[in-house]
């Protein structure tokens, strides 16, 4: 089994790992929808994003990525 390890932008910068952006499904559609995060991505040294997503769900329709906020990234 191999590893490799990831250095993320913000990590390198910040020395941090917090996320650059959720990875997140929609549930419904209209006035109704939802939305579940599922995961967290990094930009990555390289400008490629890096995306590790959370559990063994399956997403069959696709997700999307949503940038964090300053106050996402404090914890509020």
């Amino acid at each position: 089994m191999t590893t490799e390890t990831i250095t993320t932008t913000d990590e390198t910068q910040n020395g941090n790992n917090k996320p650059d952006f959720y990875a997140k499904v929609r549930h419904g559609f209209g006035k109704k929808a939802s939305y579940e995060r599922i995961g967290a991505a990094w930009k990555t040294e390289n400008g490629s994003i890096y995306v590790k997503l959370a559990g063994k769900q399956v997403v069959d329709q696709g997700f999307t990525l949503y940038a964090v906020e300053d106050n996402d990234k404090a914890g509020a």
